[in-house]
């Protein structure tokens, strides 16, 4: 009998505890038989600013609540042709970002043993490393559509590889993403030094600044970015909350003003269907510094956008 598609064994169930689950889905501890698992990775120990990322798969988890299965903007059904359950949250350490990080590469190799499409609500944005070096083992190098207000390409941050501001340099380096296939959506604020955007851009990472999108529909940018791609290349989606302006999304935790409004982010979204989208990330919501639940409802309502672009959804 293959690797592929046993059913997980007693250490693997070890690592998911159950929360309440996304869109009133089940929640199951079985990955037999579905098309997409949501689950959790609370963790907020590779951030460098705000903490409170660890309460985010909670609070959006809560704020999906009221999210009804039918998209009436689109007209996509992803119920009506997906199997789509919540597994739950990943059990990191809450103590050891090495070992969480290990964790979490671990839990993702188990995932992808089936057909389930992993989708993942942080957590702060170190968890996207593990995920993408599980993804290679299944896929190979991945194009990735990044959307940030932060390139989090440094080399180091307080002497740490491996933290929320590193990712896509690690990423880089191991060989994780396809670099002439990387896209950098909403990026804006201040920097440490004036290459922090521009060194990326010499390893083949494409790169939109927010200014430049200011006034704009998202619509045709991520029409080229799918064209550019193509259908048959694999793609990572992650999504950080503050890529959106702080009038719309607050609680998170390195805000930046002059960001994407929730409109483009749906423009965005919406035009990435017909890519071979292979797992998704939404991350850096922070609870505590939003105690309206906006940020939270944002991230829920654009997790269920990108939900609606996966392969195989149907549309009425």
């Amino acid at each position: 009998m293959s690797k592929k598609n046993q059913p997980m064994s007693g250490n693997d169930l070890a690592r998911f505890s159950g929360t309440g689950s996304f869109m009133r889905l089940p929640f199951v501890n079985d990955l037999k038989g579905l098309d997409v698992a949501v689950l959790g990775i609370p963790i907020d120990i590779g951030t460098s600013w705000r903490s409170g990322t660890r309460f985010g798969p909670k609070e959006v988890r809560s704020q999906s609540a009221m999210i009804r299965p039918y998209h009436m903007g689109t007209g996509a059904a992803p119920f009506d042709s997906l199997q789509v359950a919540d597994i739950g949250d990943l059990a990191i350490n809450t103590f050891s970002l090495p070992e969480s990080l290990k964790i979490i590469e671990e839990s993702y190799d188990s995932v992808l043993n089936y057909d389930a499409m992993p989708i993942a609500i942080g957590g702060d944005h170190s968890i996207t490393l593990p995920i993408l070096r599980a993804m290679k083992k299944r896929h190979g190098p991945v194009a990735l559509v990044h959307v940030d207000a932060h390139a989090d390409v440094n080399d180091q941050m307080f002497g740490e590889r491996e933290t929320h501001g590193t990712v896509f340099r690690r990423a880089h380096e191991e060989g994780l993403i396809l670099p002439e296939k990387t896209y950098q959506i909403g990026l804006r604020g201040t920097g440490y030094t004036a290459e922090d955007f521009s060194e990326a851009q010499k390893w083949g990472f494409q790169q939109f600044p927010a200014q430049e999108l200011w006034h704009r529909t998202l619509s045709t940018l991520g029409g080229e970015v799918r064209r550019d791609i193509g259908p048959e290349t694999p793609v990572y989606v992650s999504f950080d909350i503050d890529s959106l302006d702080p009038a719309f999304a607050p609680g998170t935790g390195t805000p930046e003003i002059g960001g994407l409004t929730t409109a483009q982010a749906m423009e965005l979204i919406r035009a990435l269907k017909g890519l071979n989208i292979v797992g998704c990330d939404l991350v850096e919501v922070s609870p505590p510094y939003d105690l309206s639940g906006n940020t939270a409802l944002v991230a829920a309502n654009l997790l269920f956008e990108m939900l609606c672009v996966l392969p195989g959804v149907a549309y009425r």
